[in-house]
């Protein structure tokens, strides 16, 4: 599954780097739960967990049905 989430996370990543971010993959554990670390401008944006859930958990929960849940480190 982890090939699975990189490959999402690089279809995401363009969009967070125009806003001067970008989004680390930390751990994919077994259990379905995606660790990412959100970095630059998306590390300190109030938005950020917005971004997380409605965004990044969003896609990869439609993208990929073993993804429970993405959580931020």
């Amino acid at each position: 599954m982890i090939e699975e989430v990189k490959k999402v996370l690089d279809m995401i990543r363009p969009a967070l780097q125009a806003d001067g971010g970008d989004v680390e993959l930390v751990e994919v554990t077994e259990d379905g739960v995606v660790k990412v670390k959100l970095v630059g401008a998306c590390g300190h944006c109030p938005m950020s967990t917005m971004t997380l859930k409605n965004g990044i958990e969003k896609t990869l929960k439609q993208k990929i049905p073993g993804v429970k849940e993405v959580v931020g480190v």
